[in-house]
Protein backbone atom coordinates (compact mmCIF):
# COMPACT_ATOMS: atom_id res chain seq x y z
CA UNK A 1 0.00 0.00 0.00
CA UNK A 2 1.25 3.66 -0.67
CA UNK A 3 2.11 5.99 2.18
CA UNK A 4 0.38 8.72 2.77
CA UNK A 5 2.01 12.40 1.55
CA UNK A 6 3.92 13.30 4.45
CA UNK A 7 4.47 17.23 2.86
CA UNK A 8 2.46 18.53 -0.14
CA UNK A 9 2.00 22.02 -1.47
CA UNK A 10 -1.21 23.58 -1.55
CA UNK A 11 -1.34 26.03 -4.78
CA UNK A 12 -4.04 28.27 -5.92
CA UNK A 13 -4.24 30.51 -9.44
CA UNK A 14 -4.69 34.09 -8.26
CA UNK A 15 -5.05 37.62 -9.93
CA UNK A 16 -6.99 36.37 -12.44
CA UNK A 17 -9.34 39.35 -11.54
CA UNK A 18 -12.17 37.42 -10.57
CA UNK A 19 -12.12 36.05 -7.29
CA UNK A 20 -10.79 37.47 -3.34
CA UNK A 21 -7.61 36.37 -3.51
CA UNK A 22 -6.46 38.21 -0.17
CA UNK A 23 -8.65 35.54 1.54
CA UNK A 24 -7.35 32.39 -0.13
CA UNK A 25 -3.66 33.97 0.68
CA UNK A 26 -3.87 32.71 4.52
CA UNK A 27 -4.66 29.21 3.27
CA UNK A 28 -2.17 27.98 0.99
CA UNK A 29 1.44 27.81 0.35
CA UNK A 30 2.18 28.68 -3.14
CA UNK A 31 0.81 31.17 -5.84
CA UNK A 32 0.18 30.97 -9.50
CA UNK A 33 0.01 34.34 -10.64
CA UNK A 34 -1.89 35.14 -14.47
CA UNK A 35 0.68 36.95 -16.07
CA UNK A 36 -1.56 39.28 -18.41
CA UNK A 37 -2.38 37.29 -21.56
CA UNK A 38 -5.29 34.99 -20.18
CA UNK A 39 -6.12 37.44 -17.30
CA UNK A 40 -4.98 39.76 -15.28
CA UNK A 41 -2.33 42.67 -15.62
CA UNK A 42 0.62 44.50 -14.57
CA UNK A 43 -1.20 46.40 -11.61
CA UNK A 44 -3.07 43.19 -10.74
CA UNK A 45 0.22 41.10 -10.50
CA UNK A 46 2.17 43.46 -8.27
CA UNK A 47 -0.51 44.09 -6.13
CA UNK A 48 -0.86 40.12 -5.64
CA UNK A 49 3.10 39.93 -5.27
CA UNK A 50 3.17 42.10 -2.50
CA UNK A 51 0.47 40.30 -0.84
CA UNK A 52 2.43 37.16 -1.39
CA UNK A 53 5.50 38.33 0.46
CA UNK A 54 3.24 39.77 3.34
CA UNK A 55 1.65 36.41 3.70
CA UNK A 56 5.16 34.06 2.97
CA UNK A 57 3.37 32.60 0.09
CA UNK A 58 5.42 31.13 -2.93
CA UNK A 59 5.07 33.00 -6.11
CA UNK A 60 5.15 31.08 -9.71
CA UNK A 61 4.26 32.68 -13.32
CA UNK A 62 0.88 30.88 -15.13
CA UNK A 63 2.02 31.36 -18.49
CA UNK A 64 -1.41 30.92 -20.92
CA UNK A 65 -2.84 31.66 -24.37
CA UNK A 66 -3.21 35.02 -25.53
CA UNK A 67 -6.96 34.62 -25.25
CA UNK A 68 -8.96 36.77 -22.35
CA UNK A 69 -11.77 36.42 -24.07
CA UNK A 70 -11.97 32.89 -23.50
CA UNK A 71 -10.09 33.17 -20.23
CA UNK A 72 -7.06 31.30 -21.86
CA UNK A 73 -9.53 27.69 -21.35
CA UNK A 74 -9.68 27.37 -25.30
CA UNK A 75 -7.69 24.99 -27.37
CA UNK A 76 -5.28 26.78 -30.01
CA UNK A 77 -3.02 25.35 -32.79
CA UNK A 78 0.72 26.28 -31.29
CA UNK A 79 3.92 25.26 -32.65
CA UNK A 80 6.78 24.50 -29.99
CA UNK A 81 8.41 27.61 -31.31
CA UNK A 82 5.70 29.76 -30.41
CA UNK A 83 5.33 27.91 -26.97
CA UNK A 84 8.72 28.56 -25.85
CA UNK A 85 8.59 32.29 -26.91
CA UNK A 86 4.53 32.68 -24.88
CA UNK A 87 5.83 30.99 -21.99
CA UNK A 88 9.49 32.78 -21.31
CA UNK A 89 8.02 35.59 -22.27
CA UNK A 90 5.45 35.32 -19.76
CA UNK A 91 8.07 34.33 -16.88
CA UNK A 92 10.49 37.33 -17.59
CA UNK A 93 7.11 40.02 -17.39
CA UNK A 94 6.49 38.51 -13.59
CA UNK A 95 10.26 38.30 -13.07
CA UNK A 96 10.93 41.74 -13.48
CA UNK A 97 7.82 42.97 -11.35
CA UNK A 98 8.88 40.45 -8.68
CA UNK A 99 12.56 41.88 -8.77
CA UNK A 100 11.41 45.18 -8.16
CA UNK A 101 9.65 43.74 -4.90
CA UNK A 102 12.99 42.09 -3.75
CA UNK A 103 11.30 38.63 -4.61
CA UNK A 104 12.15 35.66 -7.04
CA UNK A 105 9.96 33.30 -8.47
CA UNK A 106 10.01 29.64 -7.45
CA UNK A 107 7.63 28.09 -10.07
CA UNK A 108 5.90 28.18 -13.34
CA UNK A 109 2.93 26.25 -14.00
CA UNK A 110 1.03 27.07 -17.42
CA UNK A 111 -2.53 27.66 -17.79
CA UNK A 112 -6.00 26.09 -18.68
CA UNK A 113 -5.77 25.16 -22.53
CA UNK A 114 -1.78 25.11 -22.47
CA UNK A 115 -1.75 23.08 -19.58
CA UNK A 116 -3.89 20.41 -20.84
CA UNK A 117 -2.21 20.28 -24.39
CA UNK A 118 1.64 20.16 -22.82
CA UNK A 119 0.21 17.34 -20.54
CA UNK A 120 -0.43 15.33 -23.81
CA UNK A 121 1.75 16.75 -26.70
CA UNK A 122 5.72 15.81 -25.88
CA UNK A 123 6.81 18.24 -28.25
CA UNK A 124 4.89 21.02 -27.12
CA UNK A 125 5.50 19.93 -23.01
CA UNK A 126 9.56 20.12 -24.12
CA UNK A 127 9.10 23.25 -25.46
CA UNK A 128 7.56 25.16 -22.41
CA UNK A 129 10.42 23.05 -20.12
CA UNK A 130 13.60 24.65 -22.45
CA UNK A 131 11.80 28.30 -21.65
CA UNK A 132 11.74 27.74 -17.96
CA UNK A 133 15.25 26.12 -17.98
CA UNK A 134 16.46 28.84 -20.22
CA UNK A 135 14.95 31.43 -17.89
CA UNK A 136 16.05 30.28 -14.62
CA UNK A 137 17.07 25.90 -14.14
CA UNK A 138 16.12 26.56 -10.29
CA UNK A 139 12.63 27.44 -11.02
CA UNK A 140 10.22 23.90 -10.71
CA UNK A 141 7.90 22.77 -13.43
CA UNK A 142 4.19 22.23 -12.27
CA UNK A 143 2.44 19.64 -14.35
CA UNK A 144 -0.55 17.68 -14.56
CA UNK A 145 0.70 13.92 -12.56
CA UNK A 146 2.19 11.45 -14.81
CA UNK A 147 1.92 13.93 -17.70
CA UNK A 148 4.06 14.33 -20.97
CA UNK A 149 4.30 17.90 -19.40
CA UNK A 150 6.04 16.34 -16.09
CA UNK A 151 8.07 14.14 -18.01
CA UNK A 152 9.51 16.47 -20.47
CA UNK A 153 10.67 18.96 -17.00
CA UNK A 154 12.82 15.75 -15.78
CA UNK A 155 14.25 15.21 -19.11
CA UNK A 156 14.92 18.91 -19.04
CA UNK A 157 16.69 18.61 -15.76
CA UNK A 158 14.09 20.88 -14.11
CA UNK A 159 12.79 20.20 -10.50
CA UNK A 160 9.20 18.80 -10.90
CA UNK A 161 6.02 18.98 -9.43
CA UNK A 162 3.56 16.71 -9.99
CA UNK A 163 0.06 18.08 -9.58
CA UNK A 164 -3.10 16.68 -8.89
CA UNK A 165 -6.35 18.38 -8.35
CA UNK A 166 -8.81 19.03 -4.75
CA UNK A 167 -12.32 20.09 -7.31
CA UNK A 168 -11.60 18.68 -10.69
CA UNK A 169 -12.89 15.14 -11.98
CA UNK A 170 -10.60 12.74 -13.54
CA UNK A 171 -10.76 9.93 -16.24
CA UNK A 172 -9.04 6.79 -16.33
CA UNK A 173 -5.95 7.80 -18.07
CA UNK A 174 -5.16 10.37 -15.51
CA UNK A 175 -6.32 13.23 -17.65
CA UNK A 176 -8.78 15.66 -16.08
CA UNK A 177 -12.54 15.32 -17.19
CA UNK A 178 -12.67 18.38 -20.07
CA UNK A 179 -14.75 21.47 -18.76
CA UNK A 180 -17.46 21.04 -21.61
CA UNK A 181 -18.54 17.60 -19.57
CA UNK A 182 -21.24 18.57 -16.98
CA UNK A 183 -19.31 16.46 -14.53
CA UNK A 184 -15.73 18.25 -14.66
CA UNK A 185 -15.95 20.01 -11.74
CA UNK A 186 -16.56 19.16 -8.22
CA UNK A 187 -18.96 21.23 -6.40
CA UNK A 188 -19.71 19.63 -3.54
CA UNK A 189 -17.19 20.62 -0.62
CA UNK A 190 -17.60 17.31 0.56
CA UNK A 191 -16.88 15.22 -2.11
CA UNK A 192 -13.65 17.74 -3.00
CA UNK A 193 -12.64 16.21 0.89
CA UNK A 194 -13.11 12.66 -0.13
CA UNK A 195 -11.05 13.00 -3.23
CA UNK A 196 -7.99 15.10 -1.29
CA UNK A 197 -7.87 12.08 0.99
CA UNK A 198 -8.17 9.61 -1.77
CA UNK A 199 -5.41 11.70 -3.94
CA UNK A 200 -3.28 11.83 -0.20
CA UNK A 201 -2.97 8.07 -0.53
CA UNK A 202 -1.51 8.23 -3.93
CA UNK A 203 -4.74 7.47 -5.89
CA UNK A 204 -8.23 9.03 -7.26
CA UNK A 205 -11.44 7.53 -8.31
CA UNK A 206 -11.94 8.24 -11.90
CA UNK A 207 -15.74 9.13 -13.53
CA UNK A 208 -15.57 5.94 -15.00
CA UNK A 209 -15.08 4.32 -11.19
CA UNK A 210 -12.27 3.11 -11.62
CA UNK A 211 -8.85 4.03 -9.17
CA UNK A 212 -6.01 5.52 -10.64
CA UNK A 213 -2.23 5.65 -9.31
CA UNK A 214 -0.88 9.25 -9.24
CA UNK A 215 1.62 11.07 -7.24
CA UNK A 216 0.85 13.69 -5.38
CA UNK A 217 3.57 16.99 -4.92
CA UNK A 218 1.21 19.81 -4.90
CA UNK A 219 -2.78 20.57 -4.63
CA UNK A 220 -4.63 22.68 -6.59
CA UNK A 221 -7.48 24.58 -6.23
CA UNK A 222 -8.84 26.94 -8.51
CA UNK A 223 -9.14 30.73 -7.92
CA UNK A 224 -11.62 31.65 -9.87
CA UNK A 225 -14.74 29.79 -8.71
CA UNK A 226 -16.81 31.92 -6.43
CA UNK A 227 -16.37 29.70 -3.47
CA UNK A 228 -12.38 29.19 -3.77
CA UNK A 229 -12.16 31.18 0.31
CA UNK A 230 -14.21 28.66 1.76
CA UNK A 231 -13.01 25.69 -0.19
CA UNK A 232 -8.81 27.03 0.66
CA UNK A 233 -9.88 27.04 3.91
CA UNK A 234 -11.20 24.13 4.60
CA UNK A 235 -8.96 22.25 2.27
CA UNK A 236 -6.07 22.89 4.37
CA UNK A 237 -7.90 22.27 7.69
CA UNK A 238 -8.52 18.83 6.09
CA UNK A 239 -4.71 18.36 5.11
CA UNK A 240 -3.62 19.37 8.91
CA UNK A 241 -6.05 16.73 10.07
CA UNK A 242 -4.78 14.15 8.31
CA UNK A 243 -1.40 15.17 9.46
CA UNK A 244 0.10 16.71 6.45
CA UNK A 245 2.54 19.13 6.25
CA UNK A 246 1.78 22.29 3.93
CA UNK A 247 4.39 23.81 2.25
CA UNK A 248 5.89 24.93 -1.34
CA UNK A 249 8.50 22.73 -3.15
CA UNK A 250 12.14 23.03 -1.49
CA UNK A 251 10.70 24.27 1.02
CA UNK A 252 12.20 23.41 4.42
Amino acid sequence: MRMRAATIDFNCDLGEGCGDDAAILPWISSASLACGFHAGDPVTMLTVLRACRTQNVAIGAHPAHADREGFGRREQAIDPEQAYALTLYQIGALAALAAAQGLRLRHVKPHGALYNQAARDPQLAAAIAAAVRDFDPSLWLYGLSGSALTRAGEAAGLRVAHEVFAERRYEVDGSLTPRNHPDAVIHDLDAALRQVRELLQGHVTARSGERVTLRADTLCLHGDRPDAPAFAAALHHELSAQGVRIAAPGAR
